[in-house]
């Protein structure tokens, strides 16, 4: 009760000496960022606070004596907030959800504010960052070297690339192979398809041949064997 009557009296002797003020910074996703409050003795001030947005994520508070960090909204920034003796913040292992705005208050003799727009951005979308420009990314897995890191590469890398290739051309000429092998597989499939196409069309042409046949055969033989009985019959005719 008592901090929050200090407080609260500090901040209405010093609100007509509140500045603001805006930084912009940016971090590589997965680095550190230090935010820093520019503060030469941390023993005048009474307060330093660090907000998220409208959420407090770390303390430094003299009366109390204490220096506090807060998980933030959904414990994002949960194991990965440092306070230094100056009271500047260090986000560590950085995300892309940590991007936003960081609002620092310090009160001491007078009251300022700084405001900082924090970018996190992804390591395949910066292409002039230190990181990217001092190290030379080769991705085994597709055989993909990264053009612009080419001319930094020891030995070491260079036999790397050298198997890379080796294993292009590896994986060119089985690819080629297997192509010719199933294309060949194909064309022996229609080759067998259309002789038994074939064979099967003639094989039933013969049968409708041998059935006509056997009908023309069937109505010869009747109209004999009718011819015979109508001579008979008429020898006996009176």
């Amino acid at each position: 009760m008592v901090y929050c009557v200090l407080l609260f009296c500090v901040c209405l002797r010093h609100l007509g000496d509140a500045t603001d003020e805006m930084k912009a910074v940016s971090v590589m996703e997965g680095g550190s960022i230090t935010l820093h409050t520019d503060v030469s003795d941390v023993q005048r001030c009474f307060l330093i606070q660090w907000m998220f947005g409208s959420i407090r994520i770390a303390e430094v508070n003299r009366l109390t004596q204490t220096n506090s960090t807060y998980g933030g909204p959904e414990e994002r920034f949960r194991d990965r907030l440092h306070l230094d003796q100056a009271g500047s913040l260090t986000i560590k292992n950085t995300r892309n959800t940590d991007s936003g705005l960081y609002r620092l208050t310090i009160i001491s003799r007078e009251t300022s504010y700084t405001t900082y727009s924090v970018e996190v951005y992804e390591a395949l979308h910066s292409s002039s960052s230190p990181e990217s420009s001092s190290s030379s990314n080769f991705v085994l897995s597709s055989c993909v070297v990264n053009s612009s890191a080419i001319n930094n590469t020891n030995s070491a890398n260079v036999t790397e690339l050298q198997s890379c290739s080796d294993r292009i051309h590896c994986c060119g000429f089985t690819e080629t192979v297997i192509r010719l092998v199933a294309s060949a597989l194909v064309s022996l499939a229609a080759v067998s398809f259309l002789v038994y196409d074939i064979k099967s069309t003639r094989n039933e042409l013969n049968r409708m041949e041998e059935t006509r046949l056997k009908h023309r055969t069937h109505g010869l033989k009747s109209d004999q064997q009718y011819e015979l009985s109508r001579r008979i019959s008429s020898r006996y005719v009176c």
